[in-house]
């Protein structure tokens, strides 16, 4: 049948994968350094993959196609979830494990100018060792990183959130002030992590969690942008309601958009 259906120009694309995330049929994949179609009946021909291509890879075009199968998007779904429940279920760290891992919350010293230890409350019977915050830090919880964060951490629910690329608080300085104060935060790298595995992770956490917001702030080069889809993409999936932003800093340091 002829009906409308995404291309995408391997000349063009550089695989930088941000596009795979949007595609919440599970059409696109990575092979080769290129972003492919596995198959014709998966993709919908909505084009919802298209804003997220840096290079103008994409494209939707008229063609003969497969039509569009519900029912194989739904089997190609169910069979890729197998390889990611440890990333998406994981529970808390036990008493006996890395202690690096283990769920903590903080109440952060309010300034440099009146220092004192931190009151902090472990899901674990071993108490934590002494922590001194100073500087100001307005972290408000351990770990941080999104692959080790349960997505049952008492500290998650009903809270603001914010899902940070992992290079934005070297580049903007007031990171703590204006973005980290007040919330919750998940880190993770877009660039170089599995963007399908964090859409899953955080939709799981979403479901669970049911956050009040959800604050994504990147970095504006253009590999950067998948930890944003792939957020709003899981917001959508977990049925959650919830207030959301994205925020854009550029690498000179200031933040360049909010939307």
């Amino acid at each position: 049948m002829i009906r409308e259906i995404v291309e995408i120009d391997e000349a063009k694309c550089d695989g930088c994968g941000q596009c795979i995330p949007s595609c919440a049929e599970g059409a696109l994949y990575l092979e080769g350094g290129k972003v492919r179609l596995k198959a014709d009946a998966l993709c919908d021909g909505l084009g919802a993959c298209l804003g997220e291509c840096p290079q103008g890879a994409l494209r939707v075009i008229r063609r003969d196609a497969t039509a569009f199968d519900e029912a194989a998007v739904e089997a190609e779904l169910a069979a890729s979830r197998p390889s990611r429940p440890p990333l998406a279920l994981a529970p808390p760290a036990p008493a006996d494990g890395c202690p690096g891992s283990r769920p903590r919350t903080l109440t952060p010293v309010p300034s440099p100018d009146a220092p004192r230890r931190p009151r902090l409350s472990v899901v674990a019977d071993a108490a934590p060792p002494p922590v001194q915050a100073r500087g100001g830090s307005k972290l408000g919880q351990w770990p941080v990183q999104l692959h080790l964060v349960s997505p049952d951490a008492p500290y998650l629910h009903g809270a603001d959130l914010l899902l940070a690329a992992d290079c934005v608080p070297f580049a903007y300085a007031r990171f703590h002030d204006d973005f980290l104060a007040g919330r919750k935060v998940l880190v993770g790298c877009p660039k170089l992590d599995d963007l399908s595995a964090y859409a899953s992770k955080l939709t799981e956490l979403f479901r669970r969690a049911q956050p009040k917001s959800v604050t994504v702030v990147k970095m504006e080069v253009p590999c950067c942008n998948g930890i944003a889809v792939a957020a709003r993409q899981a917001l959508t999936l977990s049925g959650h309601t919830a207030t959301f932003e994205i925020a854009t800093v550029g690498i000179a340091g200031e933040v360049v958009e909010r939307r």
